[in-house]
This record gives C-alpha cells, sequence and structure tokens, in this order.
C-alpha cells in the first residue's frame, strides 16, 4: 500500500484526510485537472500522467513553480528561516512587511512559506488592499517539511501550473482529462458570516455557475467532474445534475481549542461524461 503524501503547507480545507475516499470516485484518465488546487493532497495522493493546476492566488501558484523549477536552492534558503532567531514576533512582522512591500516571486515564495509554518493556525488571509495579515503564531518549533517539499518538487515534473479563474481552467479541459474542484466551501447555516465567505469572490453565484460548468463540459467533452463541497439543501439543489451524489461526515475542529471536534456533512458530486 503507498504511503499517504502530506502538502508541504498548512492549509485551512486541506483534503488530505478525504483524499482516499476522493481517489475512489475519481476515474482514469490522462491528465487531473484541478481548478482550486489549495495544498494539493489530491494531487500528491493521486496517480495521473499529467496534472494541470490551478489556484487564483498568484503566491501559491508562485511557490509551485518555484519549487519545480529550483527545488534545491529553495528548499536550502527556506530550511535558513526556521530558526530560533527568527520564530519571535517581531522578526515575523518585519518579514511580513518585507513580504508585502515585495515584488520579487522568489522572495515572496521563501516568505510564503515562513509566514504559513510561523503564522497563526496556517491561515492565509490578505486585507482589502492584498497585504497579507495574518498574526504571529507563537508555536515553540514550526516544523521545516523538507521531506514533503521535495515529494511536492519531484511531482511538480509532471504539472503545469496556472493561474486563472476557474471558468478558464475548464476551458483548458480535453477528451480523457478528469476535473477535481475543491472551491471554497458554502457557509453550513443560514447563520453563518456570509460577509468573509463571499469576501473571497466566491459567493453563491460562483457555486451555482461552478455546478454549470461541470454540466456543460461533461456534455461537450470526455471528461469526468467531481466537485466537494458542504453537504447542505443549498448544495444537494445545486448539484441536482450529478450523476451520483456521495455523502459523508468528517470531523472539523469547531473551536480555537483543537479539542472540540464535531462531524459535518461532506458531499463529493460526480458528473459523468454525455457523450
Amino acid at each position: 500500500m503507498t504511503q499517504k503524501q502530506r502538502a508541504f503547507l498548512k492549509w485551512a480545507g486541506g483534503k488530505y484526510t478525504l483524499s482516499d475516499t476522493i481517489g475512489q470516485m475519481l476515474p482514469k484518465g490522462k491528465r487531473l485537472i484541478e481548478p482550486f488546487v489549495g495544498a494539493g493532497s489530491i494531487f500528491l495522493n493521486s496517480h495521473y500522467d499529467r496534472y494541470l493546476l490551478n489556484d487564483i492566488n498568484r503566491d501559491l501558484i508562485n511557490i509551485y513553480l518555484t519549487l519545480q523549477s529550483t527545488p534545491d536552492k529553495f528548499i536550502a534558503d527556506c530550511r535558513k528561516l526556521f530558526s530560533e532567531q527568527f520564530n519571535q514576533a517581531e522578526q515575523y512582522y518585519h518579514l511580513r512587511s518585507q513580504f508585502n512591500a515585495s515584488d520579487d516571486a522568489y522572495q515572496r515564495s521563501l516568505l510564503f512559506l515562513y509566514m504559513n509554518r510561523h503564522g497563526y493556525n496556517g491561515l492565509c488571509r490578505y486585507n482589502s488592499k492584498g497585504g497579507y495579515n495574518v498574526p504571529f503564531g507563537k508555536y515553540k518549533r514550526p516544523y521545516f517539511p523538507e521531506k514533503e517539499l521535495l515529494a511536492f518538487a519531484e511531482k511538480a515534473q509532471v504539472s503545469d501550473f496556472v493561474c486563472e479563474s476557474y471558468r478558464q481552467t475548464f476551458a483548458r479541459a480535453e477528451d480523457g482529462d478528469v476535473i477535481y474542484c475543491d472551491p471554497p466551501y458554502v457557509p453550513l447555516s443560514k447563520t453563518a458570516s456570509f460577509t468573509s465567505y463571499a469576501g473571497n469572490g466566491f459567493g453563491l453565484d460562483e457555486q451555482a455557475d461552478l455546478a454549470n460548468a461541470a454540466e456543460e463540459v461533461t456534455r461537450a467533452k470526455n471528461v469526468t467532474v467531481l466537485i466537494s463541497n458542504h453537504d447542505t439543501i443549498w448544495t444537494r439543489k445545486i448539484y441536482e445534475h450529478a450523476d451520483h451524489i456521495k455523502s459523508i461526515k468528517v470531523a472539523r475542529t469547531i473551536s480555537q481549542k483543537g479539542s472540540a471536534r464535531n462531524k459535518v456533512g461532506e458531499l463529493l458530486a460526480l458528473y459523468k461524461p454525455k457523450r
């Protein structure tokens, strides 16, 4: 049995624990396309000849491109930032300011990994001006994910990375491709705050449009699409034309204390080619 591979980034909504279930629903194909790649757990734990990986977060795609092209240099330079000297609030905020002032893709990639591992709860958040604003995390000894970086760099050699809209990525699909979508999830309840959720530019209109995109591409091409989301009345409605729906319960941390866990419904909607 192949050992599961963890992502090198901490990532809210990461699919490491669900990768086996998702993998069982993904059919064989020549290439896996991910319009919302995030930390890449499905990419890392699947087996296709080629990958097309997209995310709207430019810093995320930059770090992947950097790791693809100069892995040894990047890992060596990152390692220097994982020392006691840099695990202090003053240093963290100084480096965060450097990151926000920099246009250099390589420097931003280094600092993006540093902040991901030293910042609070592994969050990735920007203010309205595009400035990274996650506070210092106060960890005793942040983990340097060298093994995970090497594994990602190796698999990145059979991958293409893009930073564009999900519709643009869907348009790249060809016969024989498989598409896995892990969009920002809908709120679990009507009382959940919708403001912060909609602030990422992916509201209910986009959720419905993504379902439409899945229906359109499977009618036009020999392509399979799998979408994951929360299991709600709304998602059941927008995925009503899917060929197969699977609902599972997943443990989620629901408070800042990691001990408070609750199981929530996760929905997987599979669209099969119509020709």
